[in-house]
């Protein structure tokens, strides 16, 4: 599961469909409606939102967004994409960790897109708020 730090707007294809789906599973989790994945490090920081709900759908909301952008059909009935949540503060270096981890995946399942996105600059998703720090310690590195 990975519950990207990044802006939407970077991701391939595959990249946007993928947290979608790990998305949904993760609003599950939330919702106390699996057994698996309680524990994942991913949802530590949905988790430690005073509205974690809210939070999962006002990230999922970006997503179906960059969605809609680039034509793709998600179901939107699955989330309340007119949640509203507090923004979740987030590192620097959390947010340049998985920037590399991203080219490093675009480099070789999209090089058209890798081309694109290199020498750009990482920008978060619309529910982050960036604070100087180090990658989260609950990163699986």
């Amino acid at each position: 599961m990975r519950l990207w730090t990044l802006h939407p707007r970077f991701l391939d294809t595959k990249g946007l469909t993928a947290v979608w789906r790990e998305g949904l599973l993760a609003r599950k989790v939330l919702r106390g409606e699996t057994r698996g994945y309680t524990r994942h490090p991913q949802l530590i920081r949905f988790r430690a939102h005073p509205d974690p709900l809210a939070a999962i759908d006002a990230y999922l909301a970006a997503i179906l967004g960059e969605a809609r952008e680039r034509g793709y059909n998600f179901d939107a009935s699955k989330i309340d994409e007119r949640a509203a949540a507090a923004p979740i503060r987030e590192t620097t270096g959390q947010l340049g960790y998985e920037w590399l981890h991203l080219l490093d995946k675009l480099r070789r399942r999209a090089p058209d897109r890798f081309n694109d996105l290199h020498g750009q600059h990482p920008a978060p998703h619309p529910l982050f708020v960036l604070e100087d720090g180090d990658v989260q310690d609950w990163e699986i590195r």
